[in-house]
Formats: C-alpha cells, structure tokens, sequence
C-alpha cells in the first residue's frame, strides 16, 4: 500500500484478508462503485466485504479475484466456506466524524423515524437484512460544509 493511502484503522482489528483487499482495490484503481460494477453486485455489498460485514458468494469470490488481479486461494482462504461476517465493528459511540454524525442521525431522529414506521406499516421492527442504501452527493445552495 503506498505511503500516501489512508488505511482505515478498523482494518488493524481484521484478519488479513482485508487489509488485502484494499490494497488491491487501491492498486487496481477503482472505487467501491466500479468494482461493484464489475462483479455485477451494489456498491454497498461491495464495500461491506471489504470490512467483513458480509459474505461473498462463490461467484463474488471468483469475479473479485479477476478484477483485483488476486489470487482466487487466498480469496477462498479468507472469505470461503469457513468465514463468517462480523457485524457491528468498532468502537461505540464511534470516535470517526462521519460516522458519529451517522450514529447522531439516529440518536436524534430515532424516535421520530420509529413512530413514522409505526404510523404507516404498523407494529413490528424494521430490518436491516435486506438494507439498500445509496451515497449521492447532493448540492447545497448554500454550499458544502468544511
């Protein structure tokens, strides 16, 4: 991994095969969203088996291994048959801006949107087993905060 690439701190507390990943993507140029594109899988998904918070298919393996230029065994080794997802890293509260403003989204707004689940689909718990989410950069008129 070059010098001037940002390693992700949480990657220190992850089995190899992650801080393998990265640099491979690193290597190979490419974003979460065009690697996605290229094992025909959601951004999100993508990014989320490079953090071990979700388990690739046979196919994902082998369609990662092709578009990162790694070899397929160390891909099976790491995110095969034996491994399971870990859900839920790091510290809590988390420490990170970005994602503390995200915990602060629900600490903030939590209540409000439970009650509005409540009001149109009833009582019961949302899911996050089939979660879909999208990073779009929306401008502001007012401009981007520093």
């Amino acid at each position: 991994m070059s010098s001037t690439t940002h390693k992700p701190t949480i990657l220190s507390n992850l089995p190899p095969i992650f801080s393998m990943l990265h640099e491979a993507k690193t290597k190979a140029g490419l974003t979460f969203e065009q690697l996605a594109q290229k094992i025909g899988r959601d951004e999100w998904y993508v990014a989320a088996i490079f953090y071990g918070q979700a388990k690739p298919d046979k196919q994902d393996i082998e369609r990662l291994s092709q578009s990162l230029d790694v070899r397929i065994n160390y891909l099976d080794e790491g995110l095969g048959d034996n491994f399971f997802p870990h859900r839920g890293l790091g510290e809590f509260p988390p420490q990170d801006p970005v994602l503390y403003r995200l915990y602060e989204v629900l600490v903030v707004y939590g209540y409000p949107l439970k009650h509005m689940i409540h009001e149109k689909f009833g009582d019961g718990i949302m899911s996050a087993i089939d979660f879909e989410g999208h990073v779009d950069k929306i401008e502001d008129p007012k401009g981007d905060r520093e």
